[in-house]
């Protein structure tokens, strides 16, 4: 099934039509990728607090079975040891603020990111939002019942 919910956005940053709109780079795509709208060069010192860097859009999702996710990109995190500083971003389908990225150096070096730099990615998800029902045990008993961590062996 192919889902291709609307979503509003509104441009923040006029200079991302010069470094690119939101967009898919191929058709095999799963993230849109998310521009650094500095007005100068940010350096990251390693392992410094995480700094909020504008991505120069906002949207409005709206679907409430829609949500955005913000990952790294995998180039820069391996690379330069730029992550996210919340490991992942969430959105929610009725935010309409902007979306800020954050970002942390985990690496060993300063880096500097630079305005226009593709700093990190944005995939758009399906939410499934249950309903609860409120028991006093479960109806059906598992094998691994409330076993975690690491319950299950760590190895073949």
């Amino acid at each position: 099934m192919r889902l291709e919910p609307s979503v509003e956005l509104k441009i923040l940053d006029p200079r991302l039509s010069e470094w690119g709109l939101p967009s898919y780079k191929s058709l095999g795509a799963a993230a849109i990728d998310l521009h650094a709208c500095l007005d100068q060069a940010l350096t990251l010192e390693p392992g410094a607090p995480a700094e909020l860097v504008p991505a120069g859009f906002s949207i409005f999702i709206r679907d409430p079975f829609v949500a955005a996710t913000i990952l790294p990109r995998s180039g820069i995190g391996h690379r330069q040891g730029i992550v996210l500083g919340n490991l992942t971003g969430l959105i929610d389908a009725d935010y309409q603020g902007p979306i800020l990225v954050s970002v942390w150096n985990r690496g060993g070096e300063s880096v500097s990111i630079s305005p226009g730099d593709r700093i990190a990615q944005m995939m758009f998800v399906p939410v499934i939002r249950p309903r609860f029902t409120v028991v006093d045990a479960f109806s059906d008993a598992t094998e691994r019942g409330a076993g975690g961590f690491g319950s299950t062996g760590r190895s073949v």
